[in-house]
């Protein structure tokens, strides 16, 4: 999400116009979900390992491991909702060559993903800090 927002998103901001630009996104988001999807799974499957394996149920784990657990939550959610508005209606717009809408609905999803960007580097220093932040 980092390489997308910041890096990619000016260049090709800079560099394409939006019948170049939004094919690429869309293209791009489209193959970069199908591996956020698969991440999700082996996050939850081996966080869910990890807090009834090793910390002995959601009872027994850190105020941290709450916390964490209640974003990744967030964002799941933030993701899921992604997948069923903002990204359909982008690839619908670049179907139909329908490029103001397909821009605005590419400011969507920037700005869901600058959120959910937010919430995992918050994440990052909660589990890097862990029970010594709360």
């Amino acid at each position: 999400m980092f390489f997308a927002y910041v890096v990619l998103r000016p260049t090709a901001g800079k560099l394409l116009e939006p019948a170049q630009r939004l094919p690429l996104w869309s293209e791009t988001l489209r193959r970069f979900f199908r591996w956020v999807w698969i991440a999700i799974i082996v996050l939850v499957s081996t966080g869910n390992w990890m807090i009834f394996g090793f910390y002995g149920g959601m009872a027994k784990a850190g105020v941290h491991i709450h916390i964490m657990n209640g974003i990744a939550w967030i964002m799941i959610v933030l993701f899921v909702y992604l997948n069923l508005g903002p990204i359909k209606s982008l690839h619908t717009s670049v179907a139909d060559r329908d490029w103001p809408s397909g821009t605005e609905h590419l400011a969507r999803i920037r700005r869901i993903v600058a959120v959910n960007l937010s919430l995992g580097l918050a994440i990052v220093v909660i589990a890097s800090a862990g029970r010594h932040l709360v």
